[in-house]
């Protein structure tokens, strides 16, 4: 399908598209400054109209589309069984993150756990390249209310399939936190400093892998790994592959499965896409009922995160999983 929405680099106002083979101006500098900060400060907000509001800013997209890029070079890192195990260890670890605490914590906050506990896997979850907390919260709950109609920013119906996979969160108006959204989230200190840089522990866990195939390659050679194999495997084609399994329930999961609640979106279960994102795939049942910690609401509903929520509240870590109600089994069709 092709993009719903038009896409264009935004130049400042007052900047001829023109002139741009011309020597740059101090006031287009400054802009290109602004942009250039904002990959590593979400607070440098580049004021745009609102025409262009909805566009994708492809200068800030860069480091995004440089990740995909920098897949490819598993052509010259070559592969290792040490460097596949990395990857789907980071993987796992980083999407029971965003299934569990992104989502259904810092999004409907559908169970307790200590302010230690949240900033660890708010740390993890940012490391996911997925943005900060705030930021995820904020616009989750936001698509919530309004699912499927043209107020929200990734309805498949609305807007198409790749604007709702990757084009959406690539704008101006979704780069931003709305605070007023998460006021709850917002008085932690610590997760504000995560969603206003939230570019820096997804770099200092790039570079850690780094070091980590350095390492390898020096104390134990016979696993046939390096620095630069272990940065792409375990960095970026990790990463990649997780930020597309997670997306696939904005852009799949409202459009390929079955529909047991009647619900006002076109939400859907999907067992295939539960399985990649431990569980996101029982999209319909989520619709229905979100404030249930639980997505897979029959026992045969694989739900890779719900099991380990309950591991962590059998140990003490998160506690008040919020339970499906039975009313809400009544009202189950089939």
């Amino acid at each position: 399908m092709a993009f719903s929405k038009s896409v264009s680099m935004p130049c400042p106002d007052g900047v001829d598209s023109k002139s741009l083979g011309r020597p740059m101006p101090t006031e287009k500098r400054s802009w290109v400054v602004r942009q250039l900060r904002a990959w590593f400060d979400t607070s440098a907000i580049v004021s745009v109209d609102d025409e262009r509001a909805d566009r994708i800013d492809w200068l800030r997209a860069t480091p995004f589309i440089a990740m995909h890029l920098a897949c490819i070079a598993v052509i010259w890192v070559g592969v290792s069984p040490v460097a596949l195990i990395v990857a789907a260890a980071l993987y796992a670890v980083r999407m029971f993150a965003i299934t569990g605490f992104y989502h259904r914590y810092f999004s409907h906050r559908t169970f307790r756990t200590s302010r230690a506990v949240q900033f660890i896997f708010a740390l993890i979850g940012a490391s996911c390249v997925q943005r900060g907390p705030l930021w995820w919260a904020a616009h989750h709950r936001h698509h919530h209310r309004h699912a499927d109609t043209e107020l929200d920013p990734h309805s498949p119906n609305v807007y198409g399939f790749i604007w709702s996979h990757v084009g959406w969160f690539l704008t101006p108006r979704n780069f931003q936190t709305d605070i007023s959204r998460v006021p709850d989230l917002a008085k932690f200190p610590e997760l504000r400093v995560l969603d206003r840089y939230d570019t820096l522990v997804p770099v200092l866990l790039a570079v850690s892998m780094y070091f980590l195939g350095v390492l390898l390659h020096h104390v134990a050679p016979q696993l046939g790994t390096s620095g630069g194999q272990m940065l792409i495997w375990g960095f970026f084609v990790s990463t990649v592959v997780l930020f597309h399994a997670t997306v696939t329930i904005n852009s799949l999961a409202h459009r390929f499965g079955s529909r047991r609640f009647e619900t006002k979106d076109s939400s859907r279960n999907n067992l295939w896409l539960a399985l990649i994102t431990f569980g996101e795939g029982w999209h319909n049942n989520h619709h229905y009922f979100p404030g249930s910690s639980r997505q897979g609401f029959r026992w045969w509903e694989i739900d890779i995160t719900w099991y380990g929520l309950k591991l962590m509240s059998a140990l003490g870590l998160v506690h008040g999983l919020k339970p499906v109600p039975a009313w809400v089994h009544a009202k189950a069709r089939g």
